[in-house]
């Protein structure tokens, strides 16, 4: 079994769901297959669900970290400014469609809402979830550079200038914060490699 439909099937029984999913399983993974994606795909999703195995047990909920990963960036338009909304919201209507407890299926809406990464994250959740999503930027300096070009390609649209100036703006204010990751695996493993790459691409 791949790794992504072993999550799956371990999020989506663990959390009560009824059935196992597939149609929606087959939805999500359509959903980061979308040909306009370059980063938020399908090797992502893998690499967040691939560091969420190693430290799932460190989460309160982990069947609600895990699916809300599988949602994080499920409805993903270039140009959409509420895409974490959209995504939050059809995470929790299709929870509860199938049968999962109000109060799960929120914290699912609300951790995927989470990773808008307008604030620091509080509670072991978000911080756990928020430190995935954001574990590419401690990567290996390979993989960080084929990232920075992956959303380049993404934002094709728009002008090299003014590309460049906002992109700077977004990771200027990772660098700017006092810690990049809230939680003392990520932090230890990944803070100072991300601050070295985002030195790098922000000077």
């Amino acid at each position: 079994m791949d790794l992504f439909t072993t999550s799956w099937r371990r999020a989506w029984a663990g959390i009560g769901a009824v059935g196992e999913g597939g149609a929606l399983f087959a939805q999500l993974k359509g959903a980061y297959a979308e040909p306009r994606r370059h980063y938020h795909t399908l090797q992502h999703l893998g690499e967040c669900l691939a560091a969420f195995d190693d430290v799932q047990a460190q989460a309160e909920h982990p069947h609600e970290v895990e699916l809300a990963l599988w949602f994080h960036d499920a409805i993903y338009d270039i140009k959409g400014h509420d895409n974490e909304q959209r995504s939050a919201d059809w995470a929790r209507d299709a929870l509860r469609e199938a049968g999962v407890a109000a109060a799960s299926a929120q914290r699912v809406h609300d951790l995927v809402m989470a990773t808008r990464h307008t604030a620091v994250p509080s509670g072991r959740d978000e911080q756990l979830l928020v430190d995935i999503d954001l574990s590419i930027l401690g990567a290996e300096r390979a993989r960080f550079d084929e990232y920075e070009q992956q959303i380049r390609q993404e934002y094709a649209y728009v002008p090299g200038f003014l590309f460049r100036r906002k992109r700077r703006e977004i990771l200027k204010g990772f660098l700017d914060r006092p810690a990049i990751y809230s939680t003392p695996q990520f932090h230890d493993a990944l803070e100072a490699r991300a601050r070295d790459n985002l030195r790098r691409v922000t000077a």
